[in-house]
Formats: structure tokens, C-alpha cells, sequence
């Protein structure tokens, strides 16, 4: 059943996306709170077209969402290495033709660890806003800098994720558009996520400091700058959008893969502990921890972040190119829904199996002098600390041959359970990423018998 948010709740979200609004001067905000997927709440305030008032500005309105788009072409990468098609770890002049970038690797591209400079080489690129040709961007990629060691810091650029479309483009075979939308926006059923603003949609305008008279700004991530910031969306779209990295569909994306995606590669700022994933940004806030992306083009200001312990997304959409702090902005509308008024948790559901080879593995088991409790859910082997918060999240295997089993997600994600039984076939110990648990607390030299 859908949540319904309180009137008060209501009420705190609208006067924030008032005040949000006349903080930024843009001339049109749109905004939402989603609950995995289901818009709550939405607003719009402002106008979204200056020069066509009847323009409606609510949940369906397009704004261009800029760099939001990364978050697409991240997943894309992704899908091709589930596939096969490529690794993450493989050098990009392996997968796009003519590269000369040696020790350039996709995954550093992801997470913004590759020094790569951040735009473009042409050094005229933001005083002309000229899109570079297609056909020259090999040539002008390989004249670009490393401006930094590879992992030396985290170095947002631009230029990566053209070069990471153009590695979608070559791996699929078609362009980064015609992969886009059959690999995503089809299958999603994300109608109002297009290339080109179509109505209704925001306009485009820059406020200067000193005036309150909006100039129109241009239309600019067009051409081989789409997969970096091109799209256009919508706050509906964009809630559905962080409702399946949330919980995708694993014909589309797998689970482990968007889990994956979360895990910190980078430190944007270590003294707010903002981290990077590969192609999301990690923001650590009142004990939750935000995935998501913003933002920034001529007339494009944007956010749109989601918590994965209570499955809301905040969204926020502006069209001032010097509007304010949309991280912030995304998340503290969400965090007034996590505060005030979360949606309830789902109810416990009983499981239909439980494996006969798991059973003997259930139970509390002691590993450096720690207790484990292992369990049984949804037909799976788990495994939490005793003492453990209810929400912290549990290692989960999955078997992988006889007595052995793989840790898929939790802790020692990627390590190995191994069972080591008794010549009568009872089970003496486990081994845990080589660590071994038994059913008493032993110290590390008492042996187990």
C-alpha cells in the first residue's frame, strides 16, 4: 500500500521547496520524495518557461539534469561487463579504437581516479560552447593530459565519461544513444528521459548576481558531450530511475552489480567522509549514507540521491545555471520524510525452503573470539554479529560447489566459506575468508577437535 506523507510532513516539504526556491532565484524548482520508487511527494514552484506562463510545472516537467546522466552511462559500462564484453580493470585503449592513453583503465574513468584532465582538450571549448566533432575525439582524447597519477586524488572529469560513451558505443556496436535506450529507458519505461527537452519542459536561463532579469542560456551537452551530461528528465522519471538502482530488475541489472556500484573507490572531500563509487557519488549525513549524482549545465541545476536503509530518493530539479546546492538540497528533502515520517518497514514474510545441506550451518559459531549467528533466509545461508544493529546488513553466500560456498554481499564480500568436516561426516569447523569459526570460543591456539 502506498505511503501517505501526514499533512505536516506535507507542509514542511512545501515551505522548503519555497525557501529552496527563492534561495537559488531560479526562476522554476521541481522536486519529489520517493519511497523505492513511488513518488510521495512532489512540488513545483515558480515558472517553468518565462516566456509561456501556461507552461505546467509539476512532476512531469523536463529540466535538463546535466551530469545526472553519468549515473545512465555508469550502468551501461556495467551491463557490458556482466556481459563479458569487457572488465573493469581492462585498459581503455583495448576498447576504443585508436586510443593512446597507456594505463588508462575503465574502472579509474568510473570512479574519477584516472587524473584524465576534466574537459575537453580544445582550450576554446567554454568561451565558444562549439561542441567538439565526433569524428576528431580520438584525436583530440589521446592529446589530452594526465594531469594526475592514477589514484593520486579524486579528479572529476568531464572528458572520462565522453570516452566511456564512446566505449559503450564501440562494445554495443551502435551508438551510446540507440544503447541507452534499449538497455535502459525502454525497458524502465522511462518515456520522459530524452536527448532533447520536449515539452513541457523548464527553460534555460541564467540570473545574473546584480539584476533579477533571467538571460536565456544555451542548450550544450548535445553530440559527443551526451554521455556526460546531455539528458533531459523529469522528477517522476528520475524517482523511478533511483527506485531501480535501489532494487533493479536483474534482467536489466543485477543486484550484486548495483551494490557494486555503491562500494567507495575515491575520497571526494575526506573531511566530510564524501566518498565516490563508479559513477555515483557517496554522501555520509546524520548516520545514512546517500548515493547519487548532481548536476551542473547552462540552465540545469540538479540533484537526485537516495538512502538504500529506508529507500527514499530526494529530487531536485532548477533552471538557474547558479542555483544552489542541489546535493544538500535532494537529500534534506528526503531526510525530512526519513525524520518525520518514514514509510513503514515491510512485513515479515515466512520463507518457503530451507535447504537441507544449509541446516547443519545454522546456529552460533565463534571466530576470533566474536559471535556469529548463521540463519536461514529466503532459502539462503546469512551470517550478522550477535549484537548487531537489526538493520546492519548480513553477509549472504551462496553455494559454490561441495562444502564450499561464496560471500556474495555483507561483510568479506568475495571470501570463500569453506566447511571442514570429521571422517564421520560431522562438521569439525568452518573457515571463513580463511578464518575458522567453531561452536565454542577458542583462542587461536586451541585447537579444534
Amino acid at each position: 500500500m502506498r505511503h501517505q506523507l501526514l499533512d505536516s510532513t506535507v507542509r514542511r516539504l512545501d515551505r522548503m521547496a519555497v525557501e529552496r526556491q527563492r534561495e537559488s532565484r531560479t526562476p522554476a524548482l521541481a522536486a519529489g520524495v520517493a519511497h523505492r520508487g513511488d513518488l510521495l511527494w512532489s512540488a513545483g514552484v515558480g515558472t517553468a518557461d518565462l516566456a509561456d506562463p501556461t507552461v505546467p510545472l509539476d512532476e512531469r516537467t523536463q529540466f535538463l539534469i546535466a551530469s545526472n546522466t553519468k549515473t545512465f552511462t555508469a550502468v551501461m559500462v556495467l551491463q557490458l561487463r556482466d556481459e563479458g564484453r569487457l572488465r573493469l580493470d581492462d585498459p581503455i585503449d583495448d576498447h576504443l579504437p585508436g586510443s593512446r592513453q597507456p594505463g588508462v583503465t575503465i574502472r579509474q574513468l568510473l570512479a574519477h581516479a584516472s587524473g584524465m584532465q576534466r574537459e575537453p582538450v580544445r582550450p576554446e571549448f567554454w568561451d565558444t560552447l562549439a561542441v567538439p566533432p565526433a569524428d576528431r575525439f580520438v584525436e583530440d582524447w589521446n592529446a589530452s593530459e594526465r594531469v594526475l597519477p592514477p589514484h593520486a586524488a579524486w579528479h572529476y572529469s568531464n572528458l572520462a565519461f565522453i570516452a566511456l560513451g564512446e566505449v559503450v558505443a564501440h562494445a554495443d556496436g551502435r551508438s551510446w544513444a540507440e544503447s541507452l535506450q534499449a538497455r535502459l529507458l525502454d525497458p524502465l519505461g522511462l518515456t520522459r528521459t530524452t536527448l532533447a527537452l520536449q515539452p513541457p519542459a523548464a527553460g534555460l536561463y541564467f540570473v545574473p548576481p546584480y539584476s533579477d532579469v533571467p538571460v536565456d542560456e544555451p542548450v550544450l551537452f548535445t553530440g559527443i558531450l551526451a554521455a556526460a551530461g546531455g539528458l533531459a528528465s523529469t522528477v517522476a522519471d528520475l524517482a523511478t530511475w533511483h527506485g531501480f538502482l535501489l532494487d533493479p530488475d536483474e534482467s536489466v541489472l543485477r543486484r550484486d552489480t548495483a551494490l557494486e556500484m555503491r562500494e567507495p573507490h575515491a575520497a571526494r572531500d575526506p573531511r566530510s567522509g564524501t566518498m565516490q563509487g563508479l559513477g555515483l557519488a557517496l554522501v555520509h549525513r546524520e548516520g545514512r549514507t546517500w548515493f547519487g549524482h548532481t548536476g551542473g549545465a547552462p540552465g540545469g541545476i540538479t540533484g537526485a540521491y537516495s538512502d538504500p536503509e529506508s529507500g527514499l530518493t530526494g529530487v531536485v530539479l532548477m533552471n538557474n545555471s547558479v542555483a544552489r546546492t542541489p546535493e544538500s538540497t535532494a537529500i534534506g528533502f528526503a531526510e525530512q520524510v526519513a525524520e518525520h515520517d518514514a514509510p513503514l518497514p515491510e512485513p515479515w514474510t515466512p520463507g518457503t525452503e530451507a535447504p537441507e545441506d544449509l541446516v547443519p550451518l545454522t546456529g552460533l559459531w565463534f571466530s576470533e573470539g566474536s559471535a556469529f549467528v548463521f540463519r536461514i533466509r529466503g532459502g539462503r545461508l546469512e551470517a550478522v554479529q550477535q549484537g548487531a544493529d537489526d538493520d546492519a546488513p548480513p553477509a549472504v553466500f551462496e553455494p559454490e560447489g561441495r562444502d564450499a560456498l561464496r560471500t556474495v554481499s555483507g561483510r568479506e564480500r568475495g571470501e570463500r566459506l569453506l566447511v571442514d568436516r570429521r571422517d564421520d561426516g560431522s562438521i569439525r569447523l568452518l573457515s571463513w575468508a580463511t578464518y575458522r569459526c567453531t561452536r565454542e570460543p577458542l583462542g587461536f591456539g586451541e585447537p579444534a577437535v
